[in-house]
């Protein structure tokens, strides 16, 4: 079912209920209001019978007859009888009168009391006394005006209910087509947004409602959609490339080989340039399988708890196989005496790589000068230090260190590398709630701070 007849049954259902609610108050109280009055006049008349009964003196009596007759509005039916009581729970009675036996108990225990038969017909009794005597006075009449008129009012309540309801499918509508036109027309503007036009936007207005809110949010969607499309697009267009090369290299010297018979010295040559894009092919790859890994928004869960000094020693034990005469110094002199503010939840072989790369990196471009690196902890954070004296980065080529594939002029120009080093890192580092601040200054070094926040003990 649509929302706009969702709403539109809702408010119907809703609006007859109420309806319904306020008809039946409305009957209640005014057939309470209409009883209440004729019960006045019913107990108006007792008294006058009473005074009558009690007049010794004909003039009197007439007076009160007469005031009864013609100053009141005769009732239908109407009829009075006297009926003298005897004691407590005895009276002179009646045969006219068909009255059940809890209307005289209820009379002659409060003194008065009325009732109503099925035909509307009232009774309406009162105890007086006249010389010492106690007498029960009943006067009855039928209320066919009252009557009448919850008749009416119940016509009228239940044809102008009705038409309510009727009014209400209507309001009903417009009310759901006034609200659910402007998502109609989101969902109509999101419908022609696709991957080719994902510069389009959403029309947004100044209003500061719930809709004017969700327009903002797919359009801030959008916003973060059109920019990792460009990021994927980019990230292929530079992966195709980097992966084209070698491939290209291995294929053309293949050809070349088998152009015709070779010296055993020419094929060895053509084995080592295969071996060496091969090489380069495979560390691509690799490179490219880590940075899927650690996923596009850097989230992924953490398996080990680890002590992050012992994290270094491994790191530079792996790098002296790679640079057997690297010349990095690790400075653990500033290490807290508690071992457990140096335990960090990780995934160890990923943290690892990723120090492992920012250190190869101060190796690689300082032309494996010195490489400092210092370890400090406290109640707050993990910190580690990366100085080296290289080549620096340029400030313009600041802004774009955690782009895949992205290398400077200057080191593009001299050193060999993918430019996925830094953004894995980067990754992997903010995957543990860390941050990777880089400083440096073109010819004189950089220096990169890795800062872990402290788990709470």
């Amino acid at each position: 079912m649509q929302i706009k007849k969702k709403i539109t049954i809702t408010y119907i259902v809703l609006s007859g209920v109420s309806t319904l609610a306020l008809c039946l108050l409305v009957f209640f109280l005014f057939k309470q209001n209409n009883q209440y009055y004729f019960l006045k006049r019913l107990q108006d008349r007792a008294k006058i019978v009473a005074s009558i009964h009690y007049q010794h003196d004909p003039m009197k009596a007439e007076y009160y007859k007469n005031l009864k007759k013609n100053g009141l509005e005769e009732l239908i039916n109407e009829d009075d009888f006297v009926l003298k009581v005897n004691g407590e729970d005895t009276f002179e009675y009646n045969t006219k009168l068909d009255l059940p036996s809890e209307f005289y108990a209820d009379v002659m225990k409060n003194g008065s009391s009325w009732t109503v038969n099925s035909e509307h017909q009232y009774y309406y009794a009162q105890i007086f006394k006249e010389s010492g005597q106690r007498y029960m006075v009943i006067v009855t009449a039928r209320d066919r005006r009252g009557n009448t008129s919850l008749i009416y009012i119940s016509r009228i309540l239940i044809f102008g209910g009705l038409a309510f309801i009727i009014i209400a499918y209507f309001f009903g509508r417009f009310l759901a087509t006034r609200f659910i036109n402007p998502v109609s027309r989101i969902t109509k503007e999101v419908k022609r947004i696709s991957a080719s036009n994902l510069h389009n936007r959403l029309p947004e207005t100044e209003e500061s409602d719930e809709l004017a809110d969700l327009t903002r949010t797919f359009n801030d969607m959008l916003d973060r959609l059109e920019t990792s499309f460009e990021i994927q697009a980019n990230f292929i267009n530079n992966a195709s490339h980097e992966l084209k090369t070698p491939i290209t290299t291995i294929i053309a010297e293949t050809e070349i080989a088998l152009l015709k018979e070779r010296e055993t010295g020419e094929y060895v040559t053509s084995l080592e340039n295969i071996n060496k894009q091969a090489s380069r092919l495979g560390n691509l790859t690799e490179s490219l399988l880590k940075l899927t890994q650690t996923g596009y928004d850097g989230k992924k869960q953490v398996q080990d708890i680890a002590r992050i000094d012992e994290v270094l020693m491994d790191v530079k034990c792996d790098l002296d196989k790679i640079y057997p005469n690297n010349r990095v110094t690790i400075n653990l002199n500033n290490l807290p005496e508690d071992d457990s503010l140096l335990m960090l939840p990780c995934n160890r072989p990923l943290l690892e790589l990723a120090i492992g790369n920012i250190i190869t990196n101060g190796v690689k471009y300082s032309d494996n000068e010195e490489v400092f690196v210092t370890l400090t902890a406290n109640k707050e954070n993990i910190k580690i230090s990366i100085t080296d004296i290289g080549i620096g980065i340029p400030p313009e080529d600041i802004p774009y260190l955690y782009e895949p594939f992205f290398r400077g002029k200057k080191a593009a120009s001299k050193y060999v590398g993918y430019g996925l080093g830094l953004p894995l890192a980067m990754k992997i580092i903010r995957m543990h709630g860390g941050e990777l601040l880089i400083q440096s200054e073109s010819g004189k070094g950089t220096v990169v701070n890795i800062v872990f926040t402290t788990p709470q003990h």
